[in-house]
């Protein structure tokens, strides 16, 4: 049923999904309750097996949520001090938070206005300059922002050339395709998030970490659980709690069953945005050969546009809207003594400046997105 004009739109409708699948999630909760294995229950491998044939990569670790992912990535790669690291600035600080807990070098690079996606060029430049402050370039991690994934040709042309692993953060793009492959196979390692408002979500934290490399994953398992070797009182490395609640798998696998059916629609209703908002605003770019999973429907606003006075008035029609990300990495007092790509990122400073977030789900009926498309026009 459609929402009327007097309902306040749902940013992310997560009542409209569980309403479909909610008598396969209630059946999926009563095994584990039956069962009584909280943590490490069954469910939990056969996400992971059906996580692995959904994307196509050979060993798929589910853990206890995107940051978490990323963090292991890390650990497994023995990531220290004096080392460098890069990734974009517009994005969640997630991405660099991670960096930051082992003590390597942050150097944020500069993203592309059309894609929102780390920049090659400015990656080029980061390495160059990181190398001239002294600091050792080891990895790099392109975030797949709003769905979209990042330039991987590109980014591993110049990984490889550099001697740099590549760790793909997507968080947002689990399910997106670049050209025939699928986000989770396009790097070293690919980290994603099950947080509930992600495209495929969670009633909670969760998250997972995808490769190729059987050595990497074997690792992995051991750092999400202390550590541990033989049993999880033989610790063979330094670890932590990273595993995944046996229910959230349980809810995932219901969830996963029907995703393909709402990436279609995902992209079946960013398709009709950008009809209906052509002309108005700058509308998302998805470059051929990709897919998105649509995390986010972000548009560019026209120069000198004022973004609170608009979504103010979206706000009294009740439409809400939001604003990813508004104060980039680099520019936030816990990371402004990390490397910035050519001492500036302009276009990163401008899209934080007109970037805004429209309601977007596999549920959103037409009349819905009609009235969304409406109060922005109007605003503007």
């Amino acid at each position: 049923m459609s929402a009327s004009r007097q309902d306040p739109v749902r940013f992310v409708d997560l009542v409209a999904q569980q309403a479909r699948i909610r008598d396969r999630v209630d059946a999926a909760v009563a095994r584990v309750l039956d069962h009584g294995q909280y943590v490490m229950g069954p469910e939990v491998a056969e996400l992971e097996a059906q996580l692995s044939a959904h994307c196509g990569a050979a060993h798929s670790i589910a853990c206890s949520s995107g940051t978490d992912a990323l963090a292991m990535v890390l650990m497994a790669k023995m990531v220290r001090p004096g080392q460098a690291i890069f990734c974009p600035s517009f994005t969640f600080v997630a991405t660099a938070e991670v960096v930051a807990w082992l003590g390597a070098h942050i150097w944020f690079v500069d993203v592309d206005a059309d894609t929102f996606n780390m920049d090659p060029a400015s990656l080029e430049t980061a390495i160059a300059e990181a190398r001239a402050a002294g600091h050792e370039p080891v990895g790099v991690i392109p975030v797949d922002l709003f769905g979209v994934p990042a330039d991987y040709d590109a980014i591993s042309k110049i990984a490889a050339r550099e001697g740099l692993w590549v760790l793909g953060d997507g968080a947002q793009a689990y399910g997106a395709r670049y050209h025939n492959s699928r986000v989770g196979t396009l790097a070293m390692a690919t980290a994603t998030s099950f947080f509930p408002a992600k495209p495929l979500g969670a009633y909670g934290d969760g998250g997972a970490i995808f490769t190729d490399d059987a050595e990497l994953a074997e690792t992995l398992r051991s750092i999400l659980f202390h550590g541990k070797g033989t049993s999880q009182y033989d610790n063979v490395r330094i670890g932590m709690t990273g595993r995944i609640d046996t229910m959230q798998a349980a809810i995932l696998i219901e969830k996963l069953a029907i995703f393909d059916d709402e990436i279609e629609a995902r992209n079946r209703i960013a398709a009709r945005y950008s009809s209906l908002l052509s002309g108005h605003v700058a509308t998302p770019h998805v470059p051929e050969g990709l897919q998105s999973v649509w995390a986010q429907y972000t548009v560019k606003l026209p120069d000198g546009a004022d973004r609170g006075a608009i979504q103010s008035q979206m706000k009294d029609k009740g439409v809400p809207s939001a604003v990813y990300y508004s104060k980039p990495l680099h520019l936030q007092d816990a990371y402004s003594h990390h490397g910035i790509a050519g001492s500036a990122l302009p276009v990163t400073d401008m899209l934080s400046g007109c970037v805004l977030s429209l309601p977007m789900h596999p549920y959103l009926d037409e009349e819905t997105q009609d009235r969304v498309a409406e109060a922005l026009i109007s605003a503007l």
